[in-house]
């Protein structure tokens, strides 16, 4: 037990002493036999540790990241894993075997539409197909946000955080030297996408064995918790997130019937609890009231999903708009009002990118 304990103090050390060469000049392959030499026949997870107790030490994560290119160098890919009777990353469709499936359609990117046209850049026709493998690789992002967003979370759930981080921050750094070199090669970057979606063009159905939300349910929920499809919230936390939005939500039922309305500190149309309960038609004026109703009987129909208004009161430029919710047969809940002042967002021109002092 102590002979094991010396030797992952013994490792943590040399991880220190390669970063610190490496912070210092040193090449990947000055380093990598030193690194090689203390880790053959080490098992993925003891690195992962040995990195985990560096950072919470406080050393930077991107000094860990510094050690991404020696992993690559003296491993390839051949760091002994711990593999269970059902390895996820072979189960058709899950999504450890899907993000195996993009990795070595990554490969395939680089090796037939990159690589096989560097040495051809004097070829006008070479040029051009380099272009388009560089521009089918920034496609890279979607991987990256599906690791990022789906299978980390699950690893910080079970203390694993460090490579995360480390591996986010590697991730970072390849997203941004693809867009220089896009950009020099004078294609445009990929436009961030409202969802994730896949690399490859076709992805096996897999449903796990047990849902996510029984799983939430189950590690998360307490007393007088909200269940949802994406996360469990205390009724105090539901209603006080709500209210921080900088904007005003009211929600009227199918029955159109007031059920439901925010209390931001940004309100601007009164609202009292009263109106819980009370008829639509009900709290609007007399000249106005026809609009509402109309609203409400087009967005109930089907004709509309939305509606939009927008109105100058005093120094506020007011944003009114109207949402058909409907559940997930499309069978109509109710009506979704959102009112923001958007005037301090016209306001806004060119970048932020620094935390205010």
């Amino acid at each position: 037990m102590s002979e094991n304990i010396n030797n992952r103090e013994y490792r943590k050390e040399v991880i220190k002493q390669v970063i610190k060469e490496l912070h210092d000049g040193k090449s990947v392959d000055e380093v990598k036999q030193k690194f090689e030499e203390a880790f053959a026949g080490v098992s993925a997870t003891e690195i992962s540790e040995a990195e985990q107790v560096l950072i919470t030490e406080g050393l930077p994560v991107s000094e860990v990241q510094r050690l991404c290119d020696v992993h690559s160098a003296v491993f390839k890919g051949s760091i002994e894993e711990i593999h269970r009777e059902k390895d996820p990353a072979k189960i058709p469709g899950h999504p450890a075997n899907v993000i195996m499936l993009e990795n070595r359609e990554i490969e395939k990117i680089i090796e037939n539409k990159i690589m096989t046209y560097l040495e051809k850049l004097s070829d006008k026709n070479a040029i051009e197909s380099l272009s388009e493998g560089f521009q089918e690789l920034l496609k890279i992002d979607i991987h990256y946000s599906k690791k990022e967003n789906l299978l980390f979370p699950y690893m910080e759930k079970y203390g694993i955080t460090a490579p995360p981080k480390v591996m986010w921050g590697v991730d970072d750094e390849i997203r941004d030297d693809l867009k220089i070199i896009a950009s020099d090669l004078s294609y445009g970057v990929i436009k961030d996408s409202g969802e994730i979606g896949h690399m490859l063009r076709w992805v096996p159905e897999w449903k796990p064995e047990v849902e996510a939300k029984e799983e939430i349910k189950e590690e998360m929920s307490e007393p007088g918790s909200i269940i949802l499809p994406t996360g469990v919230l205390k009724v105090n936390e539901l209603v006080n997130m709500l209210n921080t939005l900088p904007l005003d939500i009211t929600f009227v039922g199918k029955d159109d019937t007031v059920k439901y309305f925010s209390q931001s500190s940004e309100r601007i149309f009164p609202r009292t609890k009263t109106i819980i309960g009370r008829n639509v038609s009900n709290c609007h004026p007399p000249a106005s009231v026809h609009i509402v109703e109309g609203i409400v009987e087009d967005l109930k129909a089907g004709k509309k999903d939305h509606e939009d208004f927008w109105i100058k009161m005093g120094d506020k430029y007011v944003y009114i708009r109207y949402f058909a919710v409907r559940d997930e047969k499309g069978e109509y809940m109710g009506v979704l009002e959102v009112t923001q002042n958007i005037k301090p967002i016209q306001g806004i021109s060119g970048e932020k990118r620094l935390v205010s002092e």
